[in-house]
């Protein structure tokens, strides 16, 4: 019987749930009352932005590869080699390589030569101008001339780096000494010379030219008498004009077998001689002054940089780049199209978000056109200063970047497009939902006069002019 109890109850309880009447079917089969779509005011700031993906990295990644050809043997490196993460600065050493130093100094031009004195060209311009960083003066960076001052900057580099100088040409210290036992004879050689001149007599002796004049008057006075003479002889006469002829003219030739000309000559001499010697001292002299070979700096612009990876490995041997730098403030790279990138400008405030979720913001550098067929600028953004945590999480990564190009002046009203409606005078309104917007056409609705404002792809800014409105209000956007 209890049995039997049970299954009556299960039976009319499942024929309650699936025998349904006539009529009951008919009303469940009609559509619901018809309703107000609607959605809440919403109350905030409102911006237009131009939305990007955007590369977080150190910018302008540079392979460093060093000259190594002035090295007489194997190019092993021998110390300084750098961490990843490390920076790069003027006067830093960014490798050692067999015992020599590699000094970064700032600068655009590589090093393609040796610097040392009469050289002349863009790359001495450069060295002057980059020593003058940090604190040397190589002369005039206007003069390309490599000069004293230039070499005397280059030892005074290597002081400030830690190291000596390169080590003259073999012989150079033997080469200044001779040069200098060279001046030192040449000069004993002209003193000599000159004495010699200072002591030669030149022309006839006071008492030479006393004796010339009193022959000269006597056979002047001998041949007056013979004329004078009552009985003139002819003969007598015709002789002592031969030889007052002949006192005249050992007169005005007196001395003149007695000159310095040889001694003159030998002072030109040894004077010329003492002038090719120093001159060979000087050149002796700037050949032992300090060089800058080619492999032993660096030039790297906008210091300082970050090194982001190294491959030189200490006590092996350099072959192919040494490390890759990058600039030391980590950058935001990204591309729009030309439509969007054209809405932009240098400093603009752009923000992106941090692996934790906060919003971060950055500052529009540099926009660049596309090249080609390519319609699509480069956006070059500098992000707000970030925590090294911040930067070693951030690094690497693909980041969205939304970059305002229209935005209000602080927290404003806003709906979507569709809530707004043209009234009888051009004027524009929402409809705002009084009741339950379920209830159909029982729901009461009141119209809010409002003016628009600055608009973006998904809601416009709006404020009432005539009706109240306020944040969380229904406004009606469709049946």
């Amino acid at each position: 019987m209890a049995a039997a109890a049970v299954l009556s109850l299960v039976a009319g309880l499942l024929l309650g749930r699936f025998l349904v009447s006539p009529a009951d079917a008919a009303a469940a089969g009609e559509p619901p009352a018809p309703g107000v779509v609607t959605v809440p005011v919403e109350y905030g700031p409102l911006s237009n932005d131009v939305t990007i993906r955007g590369e977080v990295a150190y910018a302008d990644p540079v392979e460093v590869r060093v000259d190594t050809s002035s090295i007489s043997g194997p190019a092993v490196v021998t110390g300084q080699v750098p961490e990843e993460g490390a920076e790069l600065e003027a006067l830093s050493v960014a490798l050692e390589i067999a015992g020599r130093p590699v000094i970064v100094l700032p600068g655009e031009l590589p090093a393609y030569r040796t610097l040392q004195i009469g050289v002349s060209g863009p790359d001495v311009v450069q060295f002057k101008t980059a020593v003058r960083t940090i604190g040397l003066d190589a002369g005039d960076p206007a003069d390309p001339l490599f000069g004293a001052d230039a070499a005397a900057a280059v030892g005074a580099l290597y002081a400030n780096a830690g190291y000596v100088p390169p080590a003259p040409e073999d012989g150079g210290a033997d080469a200044v000494r001779a040069a200098q036992e060279s001046v030192r004879a040449a000069e004993q050689a002209l003193l000599a010379a000159q004495g010699e001149l200072a002591t030669t007599p030149v022309g006839a002796t006071a008492v030479e030219i006393l004796e010339a004049d009193n022959a000269v008057a006597s056979a002047r006075r001998e041949l007056a008498a013979a004329q004078n003479a009552d009985t003139q002889d002819q003969l007598q006469i015709g002789n002592l004009a031969d030889a007052l002829e002949l006192a005249e003219l050992r007169r005005q030739q007196v001395g003149s077998d007695r000159t310095n000309a040889p001694q003159r000559a030998a002072v030109d001499a040894a004077s010329a001689q003492l002038t090719q010697a120093q001159e060979d001292l000087i050149r002796a002299e700037q050949a032992a002054l300090p060089t800058l070979p080619a492999g032993e700096v660096l030039y790297l612009t906008e210091l300082p940089r970050r090194v982001d990876a190294v491959t030189a490995q200490r006590g092996s041997i350099l072959e192919g780049p040494a490390m890759t730098v990058s600039g030391a403030t980590l950058g935001l790279s990204g591309s729009a199209a030309e439509a969007d990138a054209r809405l932009l400008k240098v400093d603009d405030k752009a923000t992106f978000d941090l692996p934790d979720g906060t919003a971060h913001q950055a500052t529009i550098k540099a926009l660049a056109p596309g090249e080609g067929e390519s319609q699509r600028w480069t956006i070059e953004l500098q992000p707000d200063p970030l925590t090294p945590e911040q930067i070693q999480e951030l690094q690497g990564s693909n980041v969205r970047v939304s970059i305002a190009v229209g935005a209000t002046d602080g927290d404003v009203l806003s709906v979507p497009y569709a809530a707004l409606s043209a009234g009888p005078g051009g004027e524009t309104r929402v409809e705002v939902a009084e009741g339950d917007p379920r209830d159909g056409e029982q729901a009461g609705t009141r119209l809010v006069v409002v003016r628009s404002g600055l608009a973006t792809p998904g809601a416009v800014e709006i404020t009432p002019v005539e009706g109240d409105l306020a944040e969380g209000d229904l406004v009606v956007v469709g049946q």
